[in-house]
């Protein structure tokens, strides 16, 4: 068991835990959905895809937010999953982004979406 993201107290009073499947879901969007420098310790971690929501949609903004996206998920979470395929849209405010990967202690397939109101 992981501890929960974001960290809380759990209904013995002990802190809040996640097992495996969702730990890898809250580590993904931390990665995503923390700006770089946000974070004292680590400051090259995260990704600056909330930026992206406010520029225009194209297909090369589509493309460019896929690739960011993968290249920070396997500088991160490379030794936890291995990325397969990455889904963005961007509609009006929104960013839902939608990752399937495979874990690799397991082998098992998984997919994990996330939704984003900016």
């Amino acid at each position: 068991m992981q501890i929960k993201y974001p960290f809380q107290a759990g209904t013995s009073g002990r802190t809040a835990t996640a097992n495996e499947e969702d730990h890898i879901h809250q580590l993904i969007e931390q990665v995503l959905f923390t700006a770089i420098g946000e974070r004292v310790n680590r400051p090259t971690f995260g990704s600056n895809i909330n930026q992206l929501v406010f520029a225009p949609n194209s297909p090369e903004l589509s493309a460019t937010t896929q690739l960011l996206t993968q290249g920070v998920l396997q500088q991160w979470l490379g030794n936890l999953i291995l990325v397969k395929s990455i889904n963005v849209q961007n509609t009006e405010s929104t960013l839902t982004v939608t990752v399937q990967y495979i874990m690799r202690r397991n082998q098992q397939h998984r997919e994990t979406t996330i939704t984003r109101t900016l």
